[in-house]
């Protein structure tokens, strides 16, 4: 996007994995720790690593606090560009 005259942009590309609202707190933690383990083993790490993925496993409030400051983020872009639904 630099290169492009937008040096200030920034948009990573995430992947995040949410359940509905109100699944129980044990159960988030455990499919968190599934997806730790399923992330753990050096070949999976070396094979995201060579398509540029950047793994970061959290917990899950750490990616609610995420998800809250994206959407804050790019509530004011939307806000500050007027763009509306078409």
């Amino acid at each position: 996007m630099i290169e492009a005259g937008y040096p200030k942009l920034q948009s990573p590309f995430w992947l995040g994995v949410v359940a509905p609202a109100g699944t129980p707190p044990e159960i988030i933690d455990k499919l968190n720790a599934a997806f730790r383990e399923s992330m753990a083993p050096a070949e999976t790490r070396a094979r995201l690593a060579n398509l540029g993925a950047d793994i970061k496993i959290g917990t899950p409030a750490q990616f609610g606090a995420m998800l809250t400051a994206e959407l804050a983020q790019w509530t004011a872009v939307v806000k500050a560009a007027n763009i509306k639904v078409e």
